[in-house]
This record gives structure tokens, C-alpha cells and sequence, in this order.
């Protein structure tokens, strides 16, 4: 039986009887979906409560639907402008675990003058690859028992978007996460690898950490500032360091209805080494948590 049929079973007054023998069900699958909220509220309530950083993935399990926005200005008047970010709905379906199915990003190619003249090269828009992770919350305690948490992730992502727009292959990012508070201060910190199933010659495997420093303020306030790093071994770009500060502001989670809040942020980035992917960019970030 579909949760959406539980639902309205439940909710929609058809039947107090059929209600109440939901309710009462020994039935497992049925067991399972009633209990999904009371489980996501025992499993959050295991770890610090900070709020999810702009860059960084949270070590933290949450459960939400997330929207990014980039504004990516990048070399010789070439911009790129990311709509979701890959970004999509985050579920927390058992204990200690949770998964994120994303949404492939539409990708937008600002166009850029050739040697001073006026013509332009035809962007490339497009989708770009599909996205899911898997998170495994390896210990944690929340604010009242040690104020931690250390998560080992698992990436993937499919060749799934428009040739201008895809990797071409299959990646892998294992990546090793973890989090220490200190009153209102929190740090978020992760480090992964990712593994291309071909074109290592292009694509590399690129080493990324990425660190956030976060301060909560005034109830619903989370200003911070993320260190994005990422160091390539091999392919392309070899030997290049890719360095990005990241100054932003996060406000949440203001309650809506029950459950249901939201989450919303902006942050700036700039580049401080040589040769970067791109020079500098806007970022805009909305979470439905629930």
C-alpha cells in the first residue's frame, strides 16, 4: 500500500475504522511509513542542530527538498549560470542513513567576444549529469552530550546530461565528513576523492576539501565563511590548486506549518589561486526542510 494512500486514508475522514486498523497494523511496509516522522524526529535529535553550509555538505542527516542557484563569472567575459546546482530531495529512510536524489541542473552558457570582435560563440545550454549521494552517520551526539558528528559519504553521478554539459562517464566520490560545536561556533569539514570509470586523462581525480566556519546568531541567523579547496593529481589540469573563499549567510529554519520550514541563504565567492575553474560567483541556496 502507497504512503499516499495511507495518507488519505488516515486524513481524509473516509473511514474511522479503516483509519484506526491502519493505525493498529502489524503489517511492516505499513509500519514503516507511520513511523517515518517519528524516526526522522529520533535520529535528527542524535546530532548537533546547526544549519546546512552553502559549499560544504553537511555531515549531518537531514530531510528537505534543496534549490541552488550559481552565477559563475568566469575567464575571457565567459560566464556560466547553474539553475539547481544538482541539488533535490534529501530523505533520511533508516536509522543513521540518509540518501539524496538530485535533480540534474540546467546549465547556461553566457556568450564571449573572439580577439575584440563582436561575434559571439553559440552557448551550449543544457542538463547537466544526474546526481545521488548516500550518507552513513558513523557517531554522533548533539549539543547537550559532546556537540559532534562524523559521516562517511558515497557520491555518484551518471552520464545522464547534454553533451556540452556531461562529464561522459561515470564518477565516484567516496568522501569522509565531520563536525565539532563549541557553543553557538560550529566547524563543518569534508574531504573526497573522485573516481572517473574512464577519461582519467581529462577529468582527473580531483581531491576537494571543503571547511566552513559557521556562528549562530540571533535565533535564526547562521553567517559563516567556507574555505573551498581542490587539488588536481592528474588529468587536465594536473598539478593545478583550486582555492575559493566563501563569505555568506544562511537564515533558518523559520517554521512554516508543523513540520515544514524553511531554509534560505546567499554567499559570495572568490578565487585566490591561479588558473580557477571559474573567477568568482554568486550563490543563492532555498531548503524546504521537513
Amino acid at each position: 500500500m502507497s504512503v499516499a494512500v495511507i495518507a488519505v486514508m488516515l486524513w481524509s475522514g473516509q473511514s474511522n475504522a479503516q483509519s484506526a486498523s491502519l493505525l493498529n497494523s502489524n503489517n511492516p511496509v505499513i509500519r514503516y511509513f507511520l513511523d517515518w516522522f517519528p524516526r526522522v524526529t529520533r535520529i535528527q535529535n542524535e546530532q548537533p542542530h546547526w544549519v546546512t553550509p552553502l559549499v560544504t555538505v553537511t555531515p549531518r542527516l537531514e530531510e528537505e527538498f534543496r534549490y541552488d542557484q550559481f552565477w559563475q563569472a568566469q575567464r575571457y567575459g565567459h560566464s556560466l549560470d547553474n539553475f539547481g546546482g544538482g541539488k533535490g530531495l534529501e530523505l533520511i529512510p533508516f536509522e543513521n542513513t540518509e540518501i539524496i536524489l538530485g535533480v540534474p541542473a540546467w546549465i547556461a552558457h553566457g556568450g564571449r567576444k573572439i580577439h575584440g570582435t563582436k561575434k559571439k560563440i553559440a552557448p551550449s545550454d543544457g542538463w547537466a549529469d544526474e546526481t545521488f549521494l548516500v550518507k552513513y552517520r558513523l557517531v554522533s551526539a548533539n549539543e547537550d552530550n559532546g556537540n559532534y558528528i562524523v559521516t562517511a559519504f558515497l557520491g555518484f553521478s551518471a552520464p545522464t546530461g547534454d553533451a556540452a554539459n556531461s562529464s561522459g562517464h561515470f564518477i565516484f566520490t567516496p568522501t569522509i565528513a565531520a563536525g565539532k560545536g563549541w557553543g553557538n561556533f560550529d566547524i563543518q569539514s569534508t574531504l573526497g576523492v573522485s573516481f572517473p570509470n574512464g577519461g582519467e586523462d581529462r577529468l582527473g581525480m580531483p581531491l576537494a576539501w571543503n571547511t566552513t566556519f559557521q556562528y549562530h546568531l540571533f535565533h535564526y541567523f547562521w553567517p559563516e565563511f567556507e574555505v573551498n579547496h581542490t587539488w588536481w593529481p592528474n588529468g587536465d589540469r594536473a598539478g593545478l590548486n583550486q582555492v575559493f573563499l566563501t563569505p555568506g549567510l544562511l537564515i533558518g529554519r523559520i517554521p512554516i506549518h508543523d513540520r515544514v520550514g524553511l531554509t534560505f541563504g546567499a554567499g559570495y565567492q572568490v578565487a585566490v589561486t591561479h588558473q580557477p575553474l571559474y573567477n568568482h560567483a554568486v550563490i543563492l541556496t532555498g531548503r524546504i526542510p521537513f
